[in-house]
Parts: structure tokens; C-alpha cells; sequence
């Protein structure tokens, strides 16, 4: 949007523009404000959440993100501690904001990243077209790999709940980087930290849709349906009428978590709903 453009060429800073709460309220809105859209997503990033549990970074202009101390190995893991969710008060107060601004007109959405795909960026120290070091660390310091997935899930997890209580209605869950990974990889390295992160937020959370998005999901929609997400996202790979059944089951889990009311009701209301 134009609009947008012009707003970043006076805040060239993409951190400053996604961590401030101004910036981000007038940025997520702007959609709402030129075309009136079902839901509002927050203007935010998956790796936001990282100096708020150890890891720095610092996003440039050509080479993107770039984390400051890569981890791989154990005296690397000892920068992580818990998520501390005062210094992403800023997603909070964005929340809140949009949650009022939008009223009952919009869904609200909140999103973040998933452990393998915020590991390799922890890993590789950045961007990388072969995820080499982090790929080789599955069968060099499986250990070590995990020890590191089960930090991100659990303060992933603390982070999705913190958006719900903020004012998220809906959590989509970015596996962006899964599809780099063979199915049976998958399974072992994505899969069982996603599922811990749906368990954990269902417990806190249990009224909440999560869906979850795959780059390159074509090989693993089966494999995604028993994660425990409402709702599962397709990408351009998936052609949509050979998967017109999993969506119906997954839609009508979606419904089945809409404020109660009346079937009639709540099944017309639905294309109001982001899902």
C-alpha cells in the first residue's frame, strides 16, 4: 500500500516500525481503513519475541535478519532464560488498541513463529537458502537440537497465550520454514513442538482458534491434521478442490469454537470470521 510506503520511508527501521506501539496500531490498520477487510492482523514479525528470552538480533537491509550469537552448542544455550513478557509489552498494548478500534467488526489476529522455523534462524544466524548447520545438527546434536525446540516451544506458547489475554482472537502459528523438511524429518524436528505449543495454549486458551501455515505444505497436510490446530492454511502447491474435504472438517472445527450461540446463527455469521 502506498500508504504504508510512505509511512516507511519516514521510519526506514523495520524493528522500530514493528515494536512500537503507535507504528504498529496505525500499520495493522490500514487495511481495516482503505477496504474494511473481516479480520486485522497485527503488524509484528515472527522473530519479535526473541530478545524478550535471550537471543539478539538485528534485521538489514540486504541480508535480512541476522542474530547476533548463533547457538550450537550447550555454552550457547546458556543465554536463553524464560520468555520475560514485560519487554514485549508493545504486542500487548498493540492488541488492546486494535481490539477497541476494530470492535465487533473484525477478528483480530495474532500470529507466531514455530520452534524449527525460529530454530533456524537461532541456528544458521540468519537467513539461508540450504539450512545446512541446522540440518546437519539433527544427526550431529540431536541433544542439543531439541534441548534448544524445547526452550522455543514453551516460550512460544507463553507468548500466543499472551496475545489472547491482550486481545487476539484468533493465533495463526508460521511454520515458514517446514517444508524444508523431508516428511519423516518433519515429523520428528516440527511436529511434536507444535503439538506441545497447541497443548500448552488449549489448557490456557481453550476457547482460542490456532491455525497453522506451512510453506510448502503439499507433502505434510495429512501429517498436519492431528497437530491439534482449528485450522490449517494452504499455499500455493495445494490445490484447494482436491482438498475440499480436509478444509470442510477443519472449517467445522473452527465453527465449533465461535461464541456460542444457535447453529443457524453462528453458520451465518461465519463469513465474518477470519479462518
Amino acid at each position: 500500500m502506498a500508504v504504508y510506503r510512505k509511512l516507511a520511508e519516514k521510519y526506514p527501521s523495520f524493528r522500530e516500525r514493528s515494536e512500537t506501539t503507535d507504528l504498529i496500531v496505525e500499520i495493522s490498520l490500514q487495511p481495516w481503513n482503505a477496504i474494511r477487510p473481516n479480520g486485522v492482523i497485527i503488524f509484528s514479525d515472527i522473530l519479535t519475541p526473541l530478545p524478550a528470552f535471550g537471543v539478539e538480533f538485528n534485521i538489514e537491509d540486504v541480508r535480512g535478519p541476522v542474530i547476533q550469537s548463533p547457538i550450537r552448542s550447550e555454552e550457547g544455550l546458556k543465554a536463553l532464560h524464560p520468555i520475560d513478557l514485560e519487554n514485549l509489552s508493545f504486542v500487548g498494548d498493540s492488541l488492546k488498541i486494535l481490539r477497541k478500534e476494530v470492535g465487533g467488526d473484525a477478528s483480530v489476529l495474532g500470529f507466531v513463529g514455530e520452534p524449527w522455523t525460529i530454530a533456524t534462524y537461532i541456528v544458521e544466524g540468519g537467513t539461508t537458502p540450504t539450512y545446512t548447520t541446522i540440518k546437519s545438527m539433527c544427526h550431529t546434536a540431536p541433544h542439543l537440537l531439541r534441548t534448544l525446540l524445547s526452550h522455543l516451544s514453551q516460550a512460544i506458547a507463553d507468548y500466543v497465550v499472551f496475545q489472547v489475554e491482550s486481545g487476539a482472537h484468533c493465533i495463526q502459528i508460521f511454520d515458514s520454514w517446514g517444508g524444508q523438511l523431508p516428511p519423516d524429518m518433519w515429523e520428528r524436528w516440527s511436529k511434536p513442538y507444535i503439538k506441545e505449543i497447541v497443548d500448552l495454549v488449549k489448557k490456557r486458551c481453550p476457547e482460542t482458534p490456532i491455525v497453522l501455515y506451512i510453506n510448502g505444505n503439499g507433502g505434510l497436510l495429512e501429517r498436519m491434521k492431528d497437530t491439534g490446530v482449528d485450522v490449517i492454511g494452504l499455499d500455493w502447491t495445494v490445490d484447494m478442490a482436491d482438498r475440499r474435504s480436509d478444509l470442510r472438517f477443519f472449517l467445522v472445527l473452527y465453527v465449533e469454537q465461535l461464541p456460542l450461540k444457535p447453529r443457524e446463527s453462528t453458520q451465518a455469521e461465519l463469513p465474518h470470521q477470519l479462518c
